[in-house]
């Protein structure tokens, strides 16, 4: 049994579900099947009778995450059965703590226990094609009966995200990502972490960024909340713009990561000719924003930092090939 009880634990989310649009945006309940394909990617997602997991349930999956890879980086031992405190959860997502919250999250449950897959997305070395959940099982505790206040709930999560998160298959994301309140605010800010990273800037077209989100609504609708999020421009780590000639929606850094944590005397500054060679191991990839990933996932300080770094490339690359 896992306990979950680090209060400052990074946001953490794995990369296949910043991805591809594993969750529904809708705040209705989705009751039907939904295919998606990108390239050779392919998605089916099947609700229970309660609808499909939404990304607000996700809130629960990026706690646990968070919370495995703070203690993996504690060189704790974790596993994939977790116990979640839920007042602590409720507080680390920004939500509040009245029964109409826990309530909500026995829901949450439900359809993140009921929500099946089918893919053939990379998890770590394995491609799983049989069918799974986001959690295969879940439990609850309450306070004096069915009407009490729900104390804690543990959930199992499914060998498929576990794996991910054992495979460092996961980005950081903003701390204000729970305070995004529209479905398309978050999905779009996961799209633009898992692309842009640390990247100057990034562009995709409209009609790609409508497909990656699995929004439902029509192209000339989406258009129009992309203008609203254009206008707000509130999302974090990334400015919004819209080229109107090209149909291109453009992702600005706003600098607000590090693009390379401070050297500690634990591991020293990298020579400049690593750079070189950790492009030559990882062709297509911002070696800055890989340095960063390195640097928060080492435990130890390495013998030799420039090459544990360029070995670090080369199995990103072997994992995930060139950026999308």
């Amino acid at each position: 049994m896992f306990i979950c009880d680090v209060a400052d634990a990074v946001l953490k989310d794995v990369m296949q579900h910043m991805e591809h649009p594993f969750y529904s945006l809708s705040k209705k309940p989705e009751t039907t099947v939904k295919r998606y394909r990108n390239g050779e990617h392919w998605l089916e997602i099947t609700p229970s009778v309660k609808g499909l997991a939404t990304i607000y349930d996700k809130d629960i999956l990026i706690y646990c995450i968070s919370q495995i890879m703070a203690k993996l980086k504690q060189g704790e031992a974790v596993s994939p059965r977790v116990r979640i405190n839920s007042h602590e959860l409720l507080i680390f997502t920004n939500r509040g703590t009245s029964g109409r919250e826990y309530q909500a999250l026995l829901d949450a449950l439900d359809r993140l226990e009921g929500t099946r897959i089918r893919t053939n997305i990379v998890s770590g070395d394995e491609e799983q094609i049989d069918g799974f959940g986001l959690i295969d099982a879940s439990s609850i505790r309450r306070k004096h009966g069915l009407d009490g206040r729900l104390l804690w709930c543990e959930v199992k999560l499914s060998e498929w995200v576990f794996n991910a998160i054992r495979n460092e298959e996961v980005l950081t994301l903003h701390r204000d990502y729970f305070r995004l309140r529209k479905p398309i605010e978050r999905r779009v800010y996961e799209i633009a972490r898992k692309h842009c990273g640390q990247q100057r800037s990034w562009r995709i077209t409209l009609p790609k960024l409508l497909l990656k989100t699995g929004s439902q609504s029509p192209e000339k609708r989406f258009r129009q909340m992309i203008r609203e999020l254009v206008q707000h421009d509130h999302l974090p780590d990334y400015h919004v713009s819209f080229d109107d000639e090209e149909d291109m929606v453009v992702f600005t850094n706003r600098g607000t990561m590090a693009a390379t944590p401070v050297a500690d005397s634990r591991v020293p500054p990298l020579k400049p000719e690593t750079y070189d060679q950790a492009r030559k191991a990882a062709p297509g990839w911002d070696v800055r924003y890989l340095e960063g990933e390195w640097r928060e996932w080492i435990v130890e300080p390495p013998r030799d930092a420039d090459a544990a770094f360029i070995g670090f490339c080369r199995k990103w690359f072997e994992k995930r090939g060139r950026p999308g």
